[in-house]
């Protein structure tokens, strides 16, 4: 990086930090309410609901990894993308009203409000060491490595850098966070936008063309096994992406989970009333549409350019000479011009540390109102709760740096790391929280089953292959040979997860009904789910969207 590409950084620094700190000052609740300094409660307006889930979603592992995933899937990965969109909708539609009708402004507290406190405690310790042990160190290791990479500046002196940033602006609460993410999330696209111009310029270059149309065209022709969002079982990558299951399997559950059960992202939008909070979704989900644009295009490009004896490609994508498709994205912002270098730079920095930021306030928020008040302090003053919340932070961020090294991140890669250990899980939280909404009948046993019993079925479907011969499910598409063993897709194993939970609850909640046990309900009536016209009039047009980029790339 030059000079300017330094000072461009700076600036993107100064403007975060001093954004952020007029934010902390202007709406500084002189209360020291919890609920505001964690869920900026009535503060955040839709635009900044929006662009905080973006930025806090979009981190280094879709930046590196899925760009990665372009370079040797394809488009297909686009999925996690363009099903987010859809996915989101669902949420606004159908979660939002239960939780804030309920006054829910934590996971756990929904688990504690609908099923038990055993059953909310589980969780919260859970939710805990998910968050640290494989959110956090990931985001922030992979952040590391690819500012390291670009920068030249030491992985370790990067890692703290990264941790105080985001330190500065969690401090500040969920109000400083809302709105210095939306300068995280212009600077996140604009960069993203100069990398993908810049890429399909070389490929147009490349084959003595001068437009980004001409470079677009010429990936698409000489990549056309790129382009199909619908993977048949004799692609390599189909145990990634198993065919139909993306469109109606476990993606389903898998961003259900994600973007319904998980305080990391439902957070933003509890502190608002409804008609914010569903009009701050829609605003992510059309700018979840944009996102395969800026992280996975890129990727496609290099591979083109690799592909077609680009010298500085063939040399610069191999890694211990191998090829590693996870140098696509790192390569191309090497490659860029003085000046947007360092704007590109800004917008992987304002990824990682916004993900940084969101997370570490979302284990501070659970510890505080789902541990520490009720473990610790039950007549914690609210000022007390705030201070106990910035310590967490402090801490967790700390445990982070220190841990994230050891845990092999860089071998598994970060997409596929968190992607494998939340997916152990993932099918037990949301059938717990989809019947616990819709099922009156649904006890806190099912809920235990649905957490322990879906655990441990993730893990024997996992580990059946070594010791049963699966082969029998190739017909169908359940089983692919990886190696020689024929093992069951991730996404497909979450399905059949999902509906082993949702059977198995639905038996025990029926045989606690006849012995007498009493669920505790929650208030849910259908007027909830009415939504206004413009709302309606939006989410029509981003499904709409999402089917038709289904259509044409299918």
């Amino acid at each position: 990086m030059d000079i300017k590409d330094y000072i461009v950084f700076l600036c993107y620094f100064v403007i975060v930090v001093g954004y952020g700190l007029y934010i902390y000052y202007k709406k500084k609740s002189a209360s020291g309410d919890s609920k505001d300094y964690f869920l900026a409660e009535g503060s955040l307006t839709w635009w900044a609901i929006g662009a905080s889930l973006i930025a806090s979603n979009i981190s280094a592992e879709q930046f590196i990894g899925m760009s990665g995933s372009g370079f040797k899937i394809g488009l297909a990965i686009a999925t996690y993308e363009w099903m987010a969109a859809a996915t989101l909708i669902v949420v606004a539609v159908f979660f939002l009203p239960v939780y804030l009708k309920n006054k829910i402004f934590t996971m756990p507290q929904f688990l504690n409000v609908r099923y038990n406190g055993t059953v909310s405690m589980i969780m919260a310790v859970f939710w805990l060491l998910l968050y640290i042990v494989v959110n956090l160190t990931s985001i922030l290791f992979l952040g590391a490595l690819a500012v390291s990479s670009i920068s030249g500046l030491d992985f370790q002196l990067c890692m703290i850098g990264l941790a105080v940033f985001a330190i500065i602006i969690t401090l500040g609460g969920m109000k400083v966070i809302g709105y210095t993410d939306v300068i995280q999330v212009f600077f996140l696209i604009l960069g993203g936008l100069a990398t993908t111009y810049l890429a399909l310029n070389l490929v147009s270059n490349h084959f003595g063309g001068d437009s980004l149309l001409h470079g677009f065209s010429m990936v698409q022709e000489k990549a056309a096994d790129h382009f199909h969002m619908i993977l048949k079982p004799d692609n390599p990558n189909y145990i990634d992406l198993p065919g139909l299951s993306v469109l109606i399997g476990g993606m389903w559950v898998i961003n259900l989970s994600y973007w319904g059960c998980n305080q990391y992202i439902t957070q933003r939008a509890l502190g608002a009333d409804l008609g914010t909070a569903r009009n701050g979704l829609l605003f992510a989900a059309v700018l979840k549409l944009l996102m395969p644009l800026i992280v996975v295009l890129p990727g496609i490009a290099a591979f083109v350019l690799y592909n077609e004896g680009d010298g500085l490609f063939q040399k610069e994508m191999l890694s211990a000479g191998e090829l590693n498709p996870d140098r696509a994205y790192p390569m191309l912002l090497s490659l860029l011009p003085t000046g947007l270098k360092g704007l590109s730079f800004a917008a992987l920095t304002a990824a990682v540390v916004a993900s940084l930021a969101g997370k570490a306030n979302s284990i501070a928020t659970i510890f505080s109102l789902d541990i520490y008040q009720k473990i610790f302090d039950k007549q914690a003053s609210e000022r007390k709760l705030v201070n106990v919340g910035k310590l967490t932070i402090i801490i967790s961020m700390v445990l982070a740096i220190i841990i994230a090294p050891h845990l092999g991140i860089d071998k598994k890669g970060g997409f596929q790391y968190i992607q494998e250990y939340t997916g152990f899980v993932s099918p037990g939280i949301f059938a717990m929280f989809l019947l616990g909404f819709f099922w009156k009948k649904t006890t806190s046993n099912a809920a235990l089953f649905a957490t322990i019993g879906g655990f441990i079925m993730s893990i024997v479907l996992k580990f059946l292959p070594n010791f049963m011969d699966l082969s029998f499910l190739a017909s169908s598409g359940f089983s692919i040979p990886v190696n020689g063993v024929y093992e069951i897709p991730f996404i497909d194993r979450v399905g059949f997860v999902f509906l082993f939970c949702i059977i198995g609850m639905y038996f025990i909640s029926i045989y606690d009904n006849k012995r007498g046990i009493v669920p505790n309900g929650l208030e849910v009536d259908t007027k909830m789910f009415k939504t206004k016209t413009g709302f309606a009039v939006g989410a029509l047009l981003v499904l709409g969207i999402t089917a038709a980029l289904y259509t044409i790339f299918w």
